[in-house]
């Protein structure tokens, strides 16, 4: 059985940071590419970012490019996202998903996600 567990989500004021943590078990890591979403109450599912099953490819969404940056360690079988400069419109539960195919996590089509960790942004 696939878990992926987050954790890190909180309240934080608009140009702070934030890293969230996600531990997986249930699958062998190092073989599954990584990736975040973001969804709001009554809207889609939305991608942020992704990383290659190695760690050497990274892609972001470009509402998040350079301020976001994912990261894994395939040792740990973590994968974190640091946030930083933080905006309001960054509000949303945050979910990490797993899947052996890195296109399926872009296009937002992975099997295994996470139930997520809230991120509040005051202005």
């Amino acid at each position: 059985q696939v878990q992926l567990v987050e954790s890190g989500g909180g309240l934080v004021q608009a140009g702070g940071s934030l890293r969230l943590s996600c531990a997986a078990s249930g699958r062998t890591f190092s073989n599954d590419s990584m990736g975040w979403f973001r969804q709001a109450p009554g809207k889609e599912r939305e991608f942020v970012a992704a990383i290659s099953r190695g760690g050497g490819s990274q892609y972001y969404a470009d509402s998040v490019k350079g301020r976001f940056t994912i990261s894994r360690d395939n040792a740990k079988n973590t994968v974190d996202l640091q946030m930083s400069s933080l905006k309001p419109e960054d509000t949303d539960v945050y979910y990490c998903a797993a899947d052996q195919t890195f296109h399926n996590i872009v296009v937002v089509t992975t099997r295994y996600w996470g139930r997520g960790t809230q991120v509040t942004v005051s202005s």
